[in-house]
């Protein structure tokens, strides 16, 4: 089991558990007082908060189900917005999907077939007709604003019950992406089930009563002389051991329904149900009459109450037995509705009709170790061996001496049935019985066959019994005839002599493999039967990771497939290995769009700025080669943090640049602008609004540098002429001032230069905007060349010096001359003054 692999994943199971336990024990205990007319109470109520679902992303909820539940209301509310007409222009890696599963996960498998047979709005409807095969496969549903259904015990039967929400299907989801972008939602949940007071009572109002079918055990016994006309072809069970019993059903009219249920508790051949003694009862006359030709519709139904619409068997049991092949472990519920009785005694009788028979049922179980409606076909229970290697893993081996015990291979030929009930025919069968634990749905079930010649073994899978050829859940007979068309079902390199197959996110409890087989084969064959965290460990194209649902009871795998690779097992290539050294040459080869910026710096002597170009883009290219899968010269993280933060210190220092403030006031705004930055590269480094917060940054930091040189000067300006004009005069003079500062604003720059800048700039915004998790490498190249094209033309925008720019123009009237009255040569050595003449 799971739970045993580690105890301390044992120990903290168990506490969540416990603690499930008690809130749905004070919520039912709280509802108990409060039963309404129809004598249903809430068992449990489950409000899950906003939970957001970013592009590619998949949760999980579980609901159990208890045997007396009567309904299951799911209410969601979410910021989808989806009509009939969008919902086909939605690509399916964006497409928003709820889907609900029986026993396991689901695993959504997008076909044409299945986009096109999404109807909006189905899932809210809850008829019966949509939920007639629920509970045999998974049924998705597109998500939408408002959901609210009701699901009653007559569409869905008790146990657990998987919810899984998806934003996005398909084999890219499991890739790894170089960004995530796309459309994201949130929703809120409340899911209630609500159960029937009393045992004996069932339907959505608990207003039905279902009667009990006890069962006592009996020898072994000889169906045909009960049946002799019946549909069991003389076979007989002289080594079986039977569940046996008869029950006096009260008499009920034309249409009437009376429900039964039984218990199958454990492996069994057989159910058979069959009404003995059918007489009509005549209520105004009192009389009875023989009705050996009346209609008793028997309908049965694993595990909710079957109608004439949703049923799994069906028969009139008047004329002989409803037969059950392989009855699935759990809890049955049998229909008896008698019709057409006015057909048998004419319209004028009908009045008062009723129908009284004796029904009489059995369950076929053969002793331990034997299977077969004769009981001689071998069985065997696959023992569970953890995996010491591997967490959450295991395998089987059979519990027999005729094979070894210390290999997870083991020999097959040994194990199989000597004896063919049908002689002459391929129809020899040997069973093996394994247990899914509690809440080891996430896993999946690795079947193996290796032989040296050509495999003739068929296999067949059931969950909770025994398969035949007639009922089973999946099945293999060679590479062309197998349930390769199921999600669930997963073939690999299978030839004429090896057979490889998976069973993905496999059910919770009982499964039975059956082995058809020829019975004289003469060969050597290996099987191998083992519980896998993630197939083919993820082909070898990525890495296998585990998570919890959101009640945190079942633990589940899944793979994270590399940049190339994708599907729920990553065998699906999506990146060619041409396109992979495409998109790595693209990626790293534009990064040396920094050398333009970098040289322009080195040309001007601005040796911070080369540095930090050319860091930028070295760290850029060692980034993407690490995140293409070529070489990582360190950590993944550390290579993404240097390529952000150098980055956006790039963009800045480019804007800070065109300042001509002084160096110490420049080295003051890179150290806070390293300081934000370097925040921002280590959180949430590739969100999309980074972008526009460094241009913000730079911009600020140029204008910044704009207000302190205009302060300057204005305060220069005031010492001078603030206490000698007049009014009028001074505003003259700022006007003149102002005149002269835009004039040197605009010789300062090399427009042109600034406005091929500005372009460039616009192109890697557009890049960046339309970059995809598919188209992400041609566009982030473009970027790379277009963001660091900018950074150089705007250093070159930059005139080197202005000779007058803050220099006021000289007349007359002023004169700075430095007077040196004394000869050079004079004896003293003595300065002169220096003298200011106006």
């Amino acid at each position: 089991m799971v739970e045993n692999l580690i105890p301390c994943y044992r120990f903290n199971l168990i506490i969540l558990s416990y603690c499930v336990f008690l809130s749905c024990f004070f919520v039912r205990s709280y509802s108990l007082g409060e039963v309404d007319a129809y004598g249903t109470f809430s068992i449990s109520s489950f409000r899950y908060p906003e939970t957001r679902l970013r592009p590619f992303d998949s949760r999980y909820f579980r609901v159990d189900l208890p045997p007396w539940f009567s309904s299951l209301s799911i209410v969601l509310e979410s910021d989808v917005d989806l009509d009939a007409r969008s919902i086909a222009k939605v690509p399916e890696s964006a497409l928003p999907l709820i889907c609900l599963r029986d026993g396991s996960l689901p695993l959504p498998q997008v076909t044409n077939a299945f986009v096109k047979g999404l109807v909006l709005g189905s899932f809210s409807n809850g008829s019966s007709n949509e939920f007639e095969d629920i509970q045999n496969e998974e049924q998705c549903y597109p998500m939408q604003k408002n959901i609210s259904v009701k699901l009653t015990n007559e569409q869905i039967s008790p146990g657990a019950w998987y919810l899984g929400f998806f934003n996005g299907v398909g084999a890219i989801r499991t890739q790894s992406k170089m960004i995530i972008r796309g459309p994201s939602y949130s929703f809120t949940a409340n899911i209630s089930v609500e159960g029937c007071t009393t045992s004996t009572m069932w339907g959505q109002y608990c207003n039905q009563s279902v009667d009990p079918l006890s069962c006592v055990r009996s020898d072994s016994y000889n169906l045909t002389e009960q049946f002799p006309d019946s549909k069991l072809n003389n076979k007989t069970t002289q080594n079986g051991i039977f569940c046996r019993n008869s029950f006096d059903s009260p008499c009920h009219g034309n249409g009437e329904i009376k429900v039964f249920f039984l218990d199958v508790l454990g492996i069994a051949e057989q159910l058979i149900i069959m009404a003995m003694n059918v007489t009509f009862s005549m209520t105004q006359s009192n009389n009875t009459l023989n009705a050996g030709g009346a209609n008793i519709m028997c309908f049965a139904r694993h595990g909710a109450m079957p109608s004439e619409i949703l049923h799994d068997y069906s028969g009139d049991i008047s004329n002989g037995p409803l037969i059950v092949d392989s009855p699935k472990v759990g809890r049955w519920y049998i229909t008896i509705i008698p019709v057409n009785l006015s057909k048998e005694l004419g319209e004028t009788r009908n009045a008062g009709i009723q129908v009284c028979y004796s029904l009489e049922w059995q369950v076929l179980e053969c002793p331990m170790g034997k299977a077969g409606l004769n009981c001689k076909w071998e069985r065997y229970i696959l023992q569970t061996v953890i995996r010491k290697e591997t967490l959450f893993e295991s395998y089987y081996i059979p519990v027999s001496e005729k094979v070894p015990s210390d290999s997870a291979d083991f020999p097959l030929e040994p194990l199989l049935s000597n004896s063919s009930y049908d002689e002459g025919q391929d129809n020899t069968w040997t069973y093996f019985l394994l247990d899914i634990p509690r809440g080891a749905a996430g896993g999946s079930i690795h079947i193996q066959l290796t032989s040296d010649t050509k495999i003739k073994h068929e296999i067949y899978a059931k969950s909770g019994g025994l398969p035949s050829l007639q009922s089973w859940d999946y099945f293999y007979a060679n590479r062309t005839n197998n349930s390769i068309g199921s999600m669930f079902f997963k073939l690999y390199n299978s030839s004429e002599e090896k057979v490889d197959f998976y069973i993905l996110y496999v059910r919770e409890g009982t499964w039975g493999f059956g082995i058809r087989h020829v019975n004289t084969s003469k060969s050597e064959t290996v099987m191998s039967v083992s519980l896998e965290r993630c197939p083919k460990r993820c082909s070898s194209h990525g890495q296998c990771r585990n998570a919890f649902d959101a009640s945190g009871l079942t633990l589940y795998s899944f793979c994270a497939c590399d940049r190339d690779h994708g599907g729920f097992d990553c065998s699906v290539e999506l990146v060619s290995h041409r396109g992979h050294v495409q998109q790595s040459v693209a990626l790293i080869a534009s990064n040396a769009a920094a050398l333009l910026p970098a040289y322009q710096a080195l040309r001007q002597k601005a040796f911070a700025e080369w540095v930090l170009f050319t860091a930028s883009g070295i760290s850029s290219g060692l980034y993407h080669a690490c995140d293409v899968g070529t070489w990582c010269a360190l950590s993944f993280n550390v290579l993404q943090f240097m390529d952000f933060w150098l980055s956006f210190m790039a963009v800045v220092s480019t804007f800070i640049y065109l300042t001509t403030i002084d160096e110490a006031l420049k080295r003051t705004i890179h150290t806070v602008v390293a300081i934000l930055t370097a925040m921002m590269a280590i959180t949430k480094a590739t969100r999309s609004s980074n972008i526009i917060l460094v241009i913000s940054i730079g911009a600020a930091g140029l204008l910044i540098g704009l207000l302190v040189e205009l302060s300057t000067k204005f305060r220069s300006f005031s010492l001078r002429f603030g206490f000698c004009m007049n009014m009028v005069d001074r505003q003259q003079t700022i006007m003149e001032w102002l005149r002269n500062f835009m004039k040197t604003i605009l010789r300062r720059f090399r427009w042109g230069f600034v406005l091929v800048g500005f372009a460039a700039l616009a192109m890697a915004a557009i890049s960046w905007k339309l970059e995809t998790s598919q188209s992400y490498w041609i566009w982030h190249s473009i970027w790379h060349v277009s963001i660091y094209t900018s950074s150089f033309f705007f250093l070159c925008s930059k005139v080197s010096s202005l000779n007058s720019e803050n220099q006021r123009p000289l007349d007359g009237t002023y004169e700075l001359t430095r007077q040196d009255s004394m000869p050079r040569g004079d004896s003293e050595g003595r300065e002169r003054p220096e003298v200011l003449t106006i």
